[in-house]
């Protein structure tokens, strides 16, 4: 085959693909190979090429969206193949490894993580896992604190903020998660018609909200502070009792730290909320994985920064910035970033038109609106209130008051 130019391949393709461009199936032909499509994201075409001995992921990006048909620019697998690189050497193991990249084809082939598994779907069926919050803020801390002016040479920081620019996933973002759900302009949003009044009241009519998220979408497009993963959602990382696996960073570029931590803790929300109103709702206590989430969320929060805190003093080396006032400051700056990016992650996936699977997956509409109602309050307490956090605790305790409120009335127990 011809791979001078680009084509989509298929399940047939994909083999004879990797027999051409690497070693992994050395004196094998393509028809002793067995080939399956994978994707199930809305960008991308991946398929899985295995034998009984050895499995690789082809991962491969079109001119055009899977899904919509949408023109997209393909340099985007050019940019996920350099943080892959970038991050698998800043934290190891939790990124997958890649065997090859071909810029003609926009194909990357990767290490297959098929013994992890979906951590969103494994949260839906009540999975726990111990040790998520330790592994997931020992790789948010890792990946972004060494990428900034703090650490790296800023020389070579200003290349990588150059190498990095992203336009069109980046405008993805600005317009699905920090503009459409508060000024619907394009008539993109999705929610129960009776929910409209509660929307046009608390999203579409708030100002205060508005200025507060207005304040971190600025701060998104011009705060080159990190490398981040861009998409860093509860889909994105694969996990097993082993340890976890982050894949998709194609959303990446140079922006503010908070928004990738306040993406995880964000997207765990969903399903806390989601299990802690059933088990009000049916005047029972909080069950073991409700009470697993909780401790979960604030862990997070709490972990990354003693962390990020430690890492600090360890890797700063330049006299203004080991100025404890200076740290305490940037510290606090990207605390209150991470809980205003996850209240806009948690407002725009219960209204906006790329909604969580676990809001979808509630049949009944008045629990599922009552869910929705208790999202978008805690979303906005957390765009309004972020400055005012110090501990995970504080956090899941308002998100649990909030919950408590919607399904009790006010009365609140705990």
């Amino acid at each position: 085959m011809n791979y001078n130019e680009h084509f989509l391949l298929n399940t047939a393709t994909a083999k004879q693909y990797v027999i051409d461009k690497t070693s992994i199936f050395p004196n094998t032909k393509a028809e002793d190979l067995e080939s399956v499509e994978l994707s199930d994201g809305n960008i991308n075409y991946v398929y899985r090429v295995f034998n009984k001995n050895k499995s690789v992921i082809v991962k491969q990006s079109d001119n055009k969206i899977r899904t919509s048909g949408r023109a997209l620019d393909v340099g985007r697998s050019q940019i996920e193949f350099k943080i892959l690189s970038i991050e698998r050497q800043l934290a190891g193991d939790v990124i997958p490894e890649v065997y090859d990249y071909d810029k003609n084809m926009s194909v990357i082939i990767m290490e297959d993580i098929s013994a992890y598994k979906n951590l969103r779907s494994e949260l839906a069926r009540g999975k726990t896992f111990s040790e998520l919050a330790d592994e997931v803020s020992d790789f948010l801390v890792a990946s972004l604190l060494p990428t900034t002016d703090l650490i790296l040479d800023r020389h070579q920081k200003k290349q990588r903020v150059k190498e990095f620019v992203n336009i069109e996933l980046c405008d993805i973002t600005e317009d699905l998660v920090l503009t459409e759900p508060y000024y619907n302009y394009k008539g993109r949003n999705i929610f129960d018609p009776s929910l409209k009044s509660f929307v046009e009241q608390n999203l579409y009519s708030n100002s205060e909200l508005k200025a507060n998220v207005g304040m971190l979408r600025n701060n998104f497009m011009n705060n080159a502070q990190a490398l981040l993963h861009g998409d860093l959602h509860s889909g994105s990382i694969f996990v097993n009792h082993e340890g976890i696996k982050v894949i998709d960073p194609e959303f990446a570029f140079y922006g503010p730290m908070g928004y990738d931590i306040g993406n995880v803790i964000g997207n765990l929300i969903f399903p806390y909320i989601i299990h802690l109103e059933k088990c009000l709702a049916d005047g029972l206590p909080e069950d073991s994985f409700t009470r697993w989430i909780e401790k979960t969320i604030a862990s997070i929060f709490d972990l990354t920064f003693i962390k990020m805190e430690a890492r600090f003093d360890e890797m700063v080396s330049f006299p203004l910035y080991r100025e404890r006032k200076f740290k305490n400051k940037y510290l606090a700056s990207v605390a209150a970033d991470s809980l205003g990016f996850a209240g806009t992650e948690v407002i725009r996936r219960t209204i906006g038109d790329s909604k969580v699977s676990e809001i979808n997956a509630i049949d009944d509409d008045q629990v599922r609106n009552s869910v929705s109602r208790v999202l978008v309050k805690s979303g906005i307490n957390l765009v309004l209130n972020r400055n005012d956090y110090t501990k995970g605790s504080q956090i899941v305790q308002d998100l649990y008051d909030i919950t408590a409120d919607e399904v009790l009335g006010g009365v609140l127990i705990g």
